[in-house]
């Protein structure tokens, strides 16, 4: 049987489908936006800046200040509620005993102020009230005189015109000559004494220069430095103390660093309330007294975890070494701010 041609014809192939083009590479795919600008660099080190403050030091991004507005805004800013620290840090050192040293141990830093940098602010603040509320100096002079030891050592404020003279001036002597002489009675037999009593000689025809005003002076100067000697002795003990369970040295200074500053804060608060209630004055000192005694025992019981007998029985201990070591640097401080009078 013979095949019909239409079976046998080759079959037309089905309209094909239109063709479409592919994209070209020169266009951008669906999608992709412009490039981003570069981020600014940190105008202290240099650094690329994607946000607000630099990843490298820190610094925050801001325009350079270019109107008296423009810079009290900022500083508003910057003391109000740009940098809550200030007041979060202030607020635990008054209420909460020992909780920033903890804090700090517990690796929870960057909340808070750091423990070095509070002192120092607030001992600069604390200085700087007490030589304002305090400049009125006084001296306590002893007679020297063989025929005259049974009179009482007196206070002599140290006033424009007044006198450190520990004996009458004799016939003919001038002030110059009575202040050479009585400096000349200088009496010091201990080491380095060839190289020493020479300069105490020195230091008291300065000091009676003045009437003491610049020896008053350099030991306010000094004092700041004296406490940086003063608080690793307290922590040295504080370390013996509290062998076991063993602690690091660091933990110590750091409580003590912190306590320093609370006490910074108090004191000028407490001179300036009995200054404006002066009737008031006894009750204020003992109310302060008796909260920074009450503020110590409990940082170390904070930090520590220590029972209260055992911290009572330390913080008496180191009441004591406190007395101790603050006599001493007194008269360190004493004695290197006359040596070294310009």
């Amino acid at each position: 049987m013979s095949t019909p041609a239409a079976a046998t014809a080759p079959v037309e192939a089905a309209e094909a489908p239109p063709v479409v083009a592919a994209p070209s590479t020169a266009q951008a795919p669906a999608g992709q936006t412009a490039a981003a600008p570069p981020a600014p660099l940190c105008d202290n080190c240099g650094a690329s800046v994607p946000g607000k403050y630099c990843g490298n030091c820190g610094q925050r991004l801001d325009p350079p200040v270019h109107s008296l507005g423009h810079f009290l805004t900022v500083a508003f800013e910057d003391v109000t509620h740009a940098d809550t620290r200030l007041w979060r840090t202030l607020r635990a050192l008054l209420f909460r005993p020992g909780f920033l040293t903890h804090e700090f141990l517990a690796g929870r830093r960057a909340r808070y102020l750091p423990p070095v940098r509070l002192y120092l602010v607030l001992s600069v603040v604390f200085f700087l009230c007490s030589s304002l509320s305090h400049s009125q100096a006084e001296l306590i002079q002893v007679s020297t005189s063989d025929d005259d030891l049974t009179k009482p050592a007196r206070i002599v404020p140290l006033k424009q015109g007044s006198s450190l003279a520990v004996s009458p001036a004799q016939p003919g002597e001038s002030k110059e000559q009575q202040a050479e002489r009585e400096c000349g009675m200088t009496y010091y037999n201990g080491p380095w004494a060839a190289t020493l009593k020479p300069a105490m000689e020195r230091a008291c025809l300065k000091i009676r220069a003045d009437n003491a005003r610049s020896l008053v002076a350099a030991f306010q100067h000094n004092l700041p430095r004296t406490m940086f000697l003063f608080l690793p002795l307290l922590a040295a003990i504080m370390m013996l103390s509290y062998w076991r369970p063993r602690h690091y040295y660091v933990e110590h200074l750091l409580l003590l660093l912190h306590n320093h500053a609370c006490v910074f804060v108090v004191l000028p608060l407490a001179w300036g309330l009995s200054a404006l209630v002066p009737r008031a004055a006894g009750g204020v000192n003992l109310a302060v007294f008796l909260y920074l005694v009450w503020y110590m025992y409990r940082s170390m019981r904070s930090v520590y975890g220590q029972g209260k007998g055992l911290t009572i029985a330390k913080l008496t201990a180191l009441s004591f070494f406190y007395f101790v070591f603050g006599m001493l640097m007194f008269v360190l401080n004493f004695a290197y701010s006359a040596l070294t009078l310009d």
